[in-house]
């Protein structure tokens, strides 16, 4: 028996969970002002929480390896940097079952204060804590601690925060706002990379010394701006609507698991290459490219800023499309256009010089951006709203668990292979026809459903 629906069927529930989306009470003009003003929060919230959980990952390309594991040779510090950047997404489903719960009964908003604090204090505490000269294994004992509380937060953030601007959307644009969150991850990373290609000025002895630190340290005036922004939002009218109609779930997770299960699998399938790729192409293969390919840190952070600045126009406009044509189509043709390009944009990548290198990464990031800007419409219509942000948190969860390891095992891929030049092409490839399948079968779902009876509130 589940929460308030008793004995009743999977089917049951879901029609049961169908409420309104746009109450009458409120005025259009008023609500468009309303919506705009919650997308843009949840858009500068998401960056700022982007900027915190990015932080660890270039870090981890770049200098975590020397700082809390000197005692082991470069290339097994790098792998062991890399698995501590996975952990962190270890924790994320458990962070999806405890904010989803408090989003799906207590509050989008309420929900989302959480997350960003957790977050802010755990990435701002690792810029405190002591390195292996100090203190031993202890170091990253409490490196990989502080790293799976950022995973907790992450686990419920990016479904808040897309449910969030997306509920207050009218259902005609809510591909579209959908996709204004996921700004926040280019947005993140243009952050994060802005702020190592400065600190990548000073000596690598000064960088060891302590100046790694200022990245994360910055995490907690980012907090107050992120905190501030989203106390001063509405919670959305369809949670309102929700529990005015007394549709809140007792215990989200179990109904989730109950009822959902294939939606959820579908949707992990469906997130993997544009979470995936975020890692692979930027963490990986910035270190593939420094220790590898003797590029210079700057070159390879400079690669994944104007790759970042592409995205700000890119993912708002894949965004669009995905009102048009619907937002499986584009998930799916992107990942297609991705697998075509895997084999050969590595090939490029291994004979590449500078401005080539850069070329290569800005043009091989544009189609794995079209599955990353219309997974959040994706989501919406496999979901109901009595426990979306659930749903969708653990789906994002479960996809990003897969995704956080990519560093990891490519690495291992390549020790396997003597760093062959194709061995990153072959995991995006993979990664690219897994989404493939699931944004396929999101389609057939979603058909499914709209013939069999009214489609369910989005959870996104």
């Amino acid at each position: 028996m589940l929460g308030s629906s008793g004995g009743k069927s999977g089917e049951q529930i879901a029609k049961s969970a169908v409420v309104s989306t746009t109450p009458a009470a409120v005025n259009p003009a008023q609500r468009s002002r309303m919506a705009r003003r919650v997308a843009g929060a949840s858009f500068v919230g998401t960056a700022l929480e982007s900027y915190d959980f990015y932080v660890f990952g270039t870090a981890a390309a770049l200098i975590l390896n020397r700082v809390f594991f000197p005692s082991v040779d470069p290339l097994a510090g790098t792998l062991l940097a890399f698995l501590s950047l996975g952990m962190g997404f270890v924790a994320r489903p458990l962070g999806a079952v405890l904010f989803g719960h408090i989003g799906d009964r207590i509050g989008r908003k309420r929900s989302l204060i959480y997350t960003i604090v957790l977050m802010g204090v755990a990435t701002g505490v690792i810029g405190l804590l002591p390195d292996y000269n100090a203190i031993g294994a202890w170091a990253p004992i409490l490196l990989v601690s502080l790293r799976l509380l950022q995973g907790l937060a992450v686990g419920g953030e990016w479904g808040g925060a897309v449910l969030i601007a997306s509920e207050h959307a009218e259902p005609k644009k809510r591909a579209l706002y959908a996709a204004i969150p996921q700004i926040g991850s280019p947005v993140g990373t243009i952050m994060v990379t802005a702020t190592f290609l400065i600190l990548t000025q000073v000596s690598p002895e000064a960088m060891e010394a302590g100046v790694w630190r200022i990245p994360f340290l910055l995490a907690f005036p980012f907090m107050a701006v992120a905190l501030y922004l989203r106390l001063a939002i509405d919670e959305t009218p369809v949670f309102k609507d929700v529990a005015e109609h007394h549709q809140v779930a007792r215990v989200p997770v179990l109904e989730v698991l109950r009822t959902q299960r294939a939606a959820v699998i579908i949707a992990t399938s469906a997130a993997l290459l544009g979470i995936g790729s975020y890692f692979l192409m930027t963490t990986y293969t910035q270190a593939y490219g420094v220790s590898e390919l003797g590029l210079s840190e700057s070159t390879v952070l400079n690669a994944a800023l104007v790759g970042s600045v592409l995205q700000l126009a890119t993912i708002p406009a894949f965004g669009y499309l995905a009102t048009k044509i619907g937002s499986a189509k584009v998930v799916a043709a992107g990942a297609a256009c991705t697998l075509l390009i895997s084999f050969p944009l590595y090939y490029l990548i291994s004979i590449a010089n500078q401005p080539v290198y850069i070329l290569t990464i800005l043009i091989g990031g544009i189609f794995p951006t079209a599955a990353w800007a219309a997974l959040g419409g994706l989501m919406a219509d496999l979901f109901p709203a009595r426990t979306g942000f659930t749903a969708m948190s653990l789906a994002y969860s479960f996809a990003g668990i897969l995704a956080g390891f990519t560093p990891a095992v490519t690495q291992l891929f390549s020790n396997a292979t003597g760093a062959a030049w194709w061995h990153p092409g072959a995991v995006l490839a993979l990664m690219s026809l897994i989404t493939i399948g699931g944004a396929l079968a999101a389609g057939r779902m979603t058909r499914t459903r709209s013939q069999s009876g009214p489609t369910p509130v989005a959870a996104a």
